[in-house]
């Protein structure tokens, strides 16, 4: 579905991504996972047109992406959920989840879309009107994440929804995560829980310092003595 071949991309004079490429099929979900400052987020910025790659290509569903527009890139079907949810502090949830869908133009399935919305997160059922500023986390987690799907995105990228969230709304948000895919919704996952982000997904690429280093099954990176090491906390399993 998604195909990004020996991606370099930066900004300005400074190179954060090198000869990157992975590969997202159909209805699976695949997590980025690596240290801070790797390049995590610059890869999603340049799928999603925020970032126009050096060289290299990104391909989706045979077509390539690089140089489009981002308004282009979400019609064909790609939609981010940015770090830090970036959402409109001063308008209400319901107009926040409507702006997702600013580029559709099927706009008579916008209110279906939007009650099948409501009920992957009935928590916002009851604030639509509320500012999104007077949000707690994991409301304003599940708003980014409803406004992006308000899109109608076969690609979704999401980018550390569990920052600052307690354990418990962490694990409503992947439960959401696992039933969009079982929906039939592509999944690319940046996440600074690798042990969540892993148990979640079916393949995985840690990326490091702007290279991809290890590319798996989830299963197997979860028992790679690297990640294990580096990103778990835990010594080498040797029955694994």
């Amino acid at each position: 579905m998604l195909k990004v071949e020996a991606v370099d991309a930066g900004y300005g004079s400074v190179d954060v991504l090198w000869e990157v490429s992975i590969e997202i099929r159909r209805e699976e979900i695949v997590a980025l996972i690596g240290p801070n400052g790797a390049g995590k987020s610059t890869l999603l910025r340049v799928v999603s047109g925020l970032l126009v790659p050096r060289r290299g290509h990104v391909m989706f569903e045979g077509g390539d992406l690089a140089g489009l527009a981002p308004e282009r890139v979400v019609r064909l079907g790609i939609s981010h959920v940015p770090q830090g949810r970036r959402l409109f502090a001063d308008l209400s949830v319901r107009e926040n989840l409507l702006l997702g869908a600013w580029t559709r133009q099927d706009r008579g399935r916008i209110a279906a879309d939007l009650g099948h919305i409501l009920e992957l997160f009935p928590a916002l059922v009851e604030r639509l009107d509320v500012p999104a500023d007077q949000l707690s986390g994991g409301e304003q987690q599940m708003t980014a994440l409803a406004r992006g799907l308000m899109a109608r995105p076969r690609l979704l990228l999401i980018d550390e929804p569990s920052l600052g969230l307690a354990p418990i709304a962490v694990q409503g948000l992947m439960e959401v995560v696992g039933r969009l895919r079982a929906e039939g919704t592509s999944i690319l996952l940046v996440e600074q829980d690798v042990a969540v982000a892993l148990r979640h997904a079916d393949r995985g690429y840690v990326l490091e310092t702007g290279r991809i280093v290890l590319a798996a099954d989830a299963r197997a990176l979860l028992g790679s003595a690297r990640v294990r090491r580096a990103y778990l906390g835990l010594g080498v399993d040797r029955s694994a």
